[in-house]
This record gives structure tokens, sequence and C-alpha cells, in this order.
């Protein structure tokens, strides 16, 4: 049940802010009794209240008169204050995330290999995207087949978010398309390609025919597998990531001659 101490008041400034509605204009002695605020907390209270804009007060009557704000308008102000606060606490949980990305920076990668993997479209998405975000150098994608790999179409705003904010840290970005892949993408990745990637120097995409599967290396380091459905070709099933450079550089050592041979593509 909606309270006002979910907007910021206490129980005693709830109770007393509810019993001036009631009440009109009335004296500190008498909101206490019809509040049940006691009266060694009432005027702390009703201090309180006027700090909040909730309350208007009477100083030239003898004893004071209080009344209450208007609903509507005091909601308003609590509310207001409510985003004000979060305003703040944002900001201030921002600070703390900047702060900490510096001290919490990963180390060096050590000897050996790790890998993980993601079932599903949508967990192996996520994968891919967490990746993509990981990635401080150059990364490169390559896709082969048309219906399950790097689809543009398909991945949509999130990737191109992603691949946006890789090119403005400084990654290079460079994908291989198979032709298939090519033919099967919708007009609109073009469109939306040219206009926001391919201007920037540090993404560039060719083609070539008989690519094979898809995968994408992060940093020389780093390869993440896209594992087709054995049920249907038009979905992801999992992603596969491992972590081994020695498996990384065997990657990028055969993508290097095929990279050297494809022809440049400009979408549009």
């Amino acid at each position: 049940m909606a309270s006002l101490r979910d907007l910021g008041l206490s129980e005693y400034e709830a109770r007393a802010y509810r019993a001036l509605l009631r009440t009109g204009p009335t004296t500190a002695k008498d909101l206490s009794r019809a509040s049940e605020v006691p009266m060694g907390r009432i005027y702390d209270v009703l201090n309180s209240l006027e700090g909040h804009d909730l309350v208007r007060s009477q100083a030239a009557s003898r004893p004071k008169k209080y009344v209450g704000v208007e609903p509507d308008a005091a909601l308003d102000r609590l509310l207001e204050e409510k985003r004000r606060e979060l305003d703040a606490q944002a900001e201030q949980y921002a600070s703390v995330v900047e702060e900490l990305s510096t001290e919490l920076d990963a180390t060096d990668p050590v000897d050996g290999e790790f890998w993980t993997a993601a079932v599903g479209p949508e967990d192996a998405t996520d994968l891919l995207l967490e990746r993509i975000a990981a990635a401080e150098r150059r990364m490169v994608v390559v896709a082969g087949a048309p219906a399950t790999g790097f689809d543009l179409g398909t991945v949509g705003e999130r990737v191109t978010a992603e691949l946006e904010a890789a090119l403005d840290r400084g990654v290079e970005i460079r994908v291989l398309l198979s032709p298939e892949t090519v033919d099967a993408l919708p007009r609109s990745v073009g469109r939306r390609y040219t206009a926001e990637l391919a201007d920037n120097e540090g993404f560039s995409v060719r083609t070539t025919p008989g690519v094979e599967g898809t995968f994408n290396v992060f940093d020389g380091l780093e390869v993440c597998i896209e594992v087709p459905h054995p049920l249907s070709g038009e979905e992801p099933f999992a992603m596969i990531d491992i972590k081994d450079a020695e498996f990384a550089a065997g990657v990028s050592e055969a993508f290097e001659p095929r990279w050297a041979e494809a022809e440049s593509l400009s979408f549009g």
C-alpha cells in the first residue's frame, strides 16, 4: 500500500500532514492531539513539513496556526525532491564507477586458456556484446553464414552501439563477409552502417567467397565462435568464448591471407 513514507516523510510527518488535511487550520497543540504525534515532537515535525513546503503557517495569530498544502501540490513537491535525490545518487554512483574502473583494471593475461559458453540466442548475443565492449585495440569479425552469422539486421541497434563505442575508444574493426552473407543482409542494414560506421577510419568491410564459419577475434588473444542451432539455420545455438593467445594467433594467421585477397565492400 502506497505511503507518504515512500516519498521520504517520517511516520510522525505523515501523520501530522494527514491530520492537517482533516482539521484545516489548527494549532500545534490541537494537531498533536489529532495526529497522535507527541507534543514534545510536534514543533520539530511542523518545521520539517515546512521545509518540504507541505505546510503553511500563520505567524500573526496567537497561538500560531498551521494549514496543510493541497495534496496535488504536496505530492508534486515530494516527487520533485525524490527526483533530485535520485539524480544526485546517480551522479555519485557514476563517480564511484569512474574511480573503480581505474582501480579495478584487469591484470595482464596469464598463460593458459579459459573458455566459457552462452547457450541460446539471447545469452549468445549478450556474451558477444560483452566481449565487444571489452575490446581494447582491434577486432576481427568473420561471418560466413548468412542466417546465423554476424547478422547485422537481427542483432540490431545493440551491436551498432557497442561497435560505435569501440571505434570511439580507438578499436580497429575489420569485418569479413561471405557473398552469401552480403546478399542476405537487408537494405536497411547497409543504410545504417553506411551512415554510422563506414566513414570511421578504423572500420572496414571486405567480402570474399569461401568464408566458412562465424567468429570474432578480440585483441589477438580471445576468440568468440558462434555455434549454429543443430535444428534451425535461422538462429545461433551458442557462443563459445576462448581466451587463449596461441589459439587466437592461429585463427588470426588463417584470417590474414583471406583478408588480403578480399574485396572492399561499401553498403548501398
